[in-house]
């Protein structure tokens, strides 16, 4: 698993790094910002999420605290509804610009807050005028229970190596605390922080450290164990 994650990753960033993008005629252009960091976001942060779990927790466990896993018919459109319940409660948001909501892969979701809405800078505490945004995402979080949530946090390349680490690592603990506080169940939850080395964009602009700095939540369905 491992290996693979590493590998994935390695051929997410050697096909951004091309820079190119085939549109519906077959015709190769250059990639934006932005579809560059829905590349290697995604697929750094799904690897991610499935590392962490396979490593920290035993399923058995996980399963047991959330009452049971999905039944495998029932996990993708367990994962549709909660990805519309989400697209609707924070309709505004995603509209601004403030939170972003992919389907990565076959069941996982993608959740991403920028920095810039979520917290002032060089700061680790959550916005006040964010927190109705955090309640309405928590609720939707609660009510989808049979969820493993990786919160990941991410910094752009400005200082040290060490200090963003830190930052990235308490912002991602900041929204893990919220979301436990709200009703998250603990054992859904794992907080990391990825610092500066899991860039979406650029670092050279001003617009691809925006999008660098960010909270990730990795959203992975509790598969029942299938019957032996």
């Amino acid at each position: 698993m491992k290996r693979f994650g590493i590998y994935t990753i390695i051929a997410a960033f050697a096909a951004v790094s091309t820079g190119c993008a085939t549109d519906e005629y077959g015709n190769r252009r250059p990639m934006t910002d932005t579809q560059k960091g829905a590349i290697i976001g995604a697929t750094s942060g799904a690897v991610l999420g499935a590392l962490i779990k396979k490593d920290k927790r035993s399923k058995g466990a996980l399963i047991g605290a959330v009452g049971g896993g999905i039944a495998g018919a029932a996990v993708g459109s367990y994962m549709d509804s909660q990805k519309k319940d989400l697209e609707k409660v924070l309709a505004p948001e995603v509209q601004s610009g403030a939170i972003n909501i992919e389907k990565m892969g076959q069941n996982n979701l993608l959740i991403t807050m920028t920095a810039q809405t979520a917290f002032d800078f060089d700061s680790t505490s959550i916005k006040p005028g964010f927190q109705s945004t955090m309640d309405k995402l928590a609720n939707v979080l609660v009510r989808y229970g049979k969820t493993h949530l990786t919160v990941v946090g991410h910094t752009d390349n400005v200082g040290s190596n060490q200090y963003n680490q830190t930052l990235s690592e308490r912002r991602s603990g900041a929204v893990t605390d919220y979301l436990r506080a709200k009703g998250v169940i603990p054992q859904r939850l794992v907080s990391v922080g990825q610092g500066e080395n899991s860039p979406r964009a650029t670092n050279a602009t001003e617009e691809g450290r925006r999008l660098n700095r960010r909270v990730e939540i990795v959203v992975e369905p509790i598969v029942a164990e299938a019957a032996g």
